[in-house]
């Protein structure tokens, strides 16, 4: 079976992560779930990892559940995150420029470069788009838009200069703020995209109701645990709750405002 965490698993994060599956997988031992792997996956693709029929527990992104994912998983449940830009189950991403930068709203930004982690990606260009989309006026908005491959190097694009704007999940922003504090006092939230359905736990299709019952109790066991107070403050976790692919349908209704306002892709 294949245990998979990677969406916030930076290398400072790595040893939390560990921590954290570790009480998840004694509690499922416990509860008679065989064939609970000893380890995190990390060297199984993400994508490969999320179709497996072999995944037991990992975590995508509310896009790619909804558009590729929906027929392969199960929902397990949605974490708690505590972090600006986070409600509960929900989550924001905030929209960088540099603290220099003299735009003093989305309206300013076109022209710009704007960077993007991926196109599949919720946080980076589902919300960003929905964002972008009423002052678009149906046509393309930002002079150029770069694929960098994740939240960190669209971050890290926006300080160097590379890219002047780009949408960041709340949770990373909030990881990269507590680690390089002295870098974030050059990077400026000048908008907070909509609410979504935060990155959902998952497990594949093939995963029997016991095992789910047992991953959903695993979870509420952890999230209880005193021992793992500070592992859980570590990964900004504050417990978990159990959505449905209705709460999800959020995320397409933002695409389809996009599309409903002539601004299909990021562009």
């Amino acid at each position: 079976m294949i245990a998979s965490l990677a969406m916030y698993d930076q290398p400072w994060l790595k040893a939390a992560n560990d921590r954290l599956w570790h009480a998840i997988a004694v509690s499922l031992r416990d509860q008679g779930v065989p064939d609970v792997p000893d380890r995190l996956g990390r060297s199984i693709d993400l994508e490969d990892a999320w179709l497996s029929p072999r995944l037991l527990l990992g975590q995508t992104c509310g896009y790619p559940l909804m558009s590729q994912l929906r027929e392969s998983v199960q929902l397990v449940a949605t974490p708690h995150y505590r972090a600006e830009g986070c409600d509960g189950a929900r989550h924001r991403s905030a929209i960088i420029v540099r603290t220099d930068d003299r735009a003093a709203g989305l309206p300013d930004l076109r022209g710009r470069t704007a960077g993007v982690n991926s196109f599949t990606s919720n946080s980076g260009m589902n919300l960003f788009r929905a964002a972008i989309a009423p002052h678009a006026n149906a046509r393309p908005f930002f002079g150029r838009v770069i694929l960098t491959g994740s939240h960190a190097r669209s971050y890290a694009g926006v300080l160097s200069g590379r890219i002047d704007v780009a949408a960041i999940d709340a949770v990373t922003l909030a990881h990269l703020r507590r680690r390089y504090p002295r870098r974030a006092e050059a990077i400026r939230v000048i908008a907070w995209t909509e609410p979504s359905p935060g990155l959902p736990l998952i497990t594949a299709s093939a995963t029997s109701s016991e095992t789910l019952a047992a991953l959903r109790s695993a979870l509420a066991s952890v999230s209880q645990d005193p021992a793992l107070s500070d592992t859980l403050a570590t990964l900004l976790i504050g417990g978990f709750e159990t959505l449905s692919l209705d709460d999800y349908e959020a995320v397409l209704a933002l695409e389809q405002a996009s599309i409903a306002q002539h601004y299909p892709a990021l562009a």
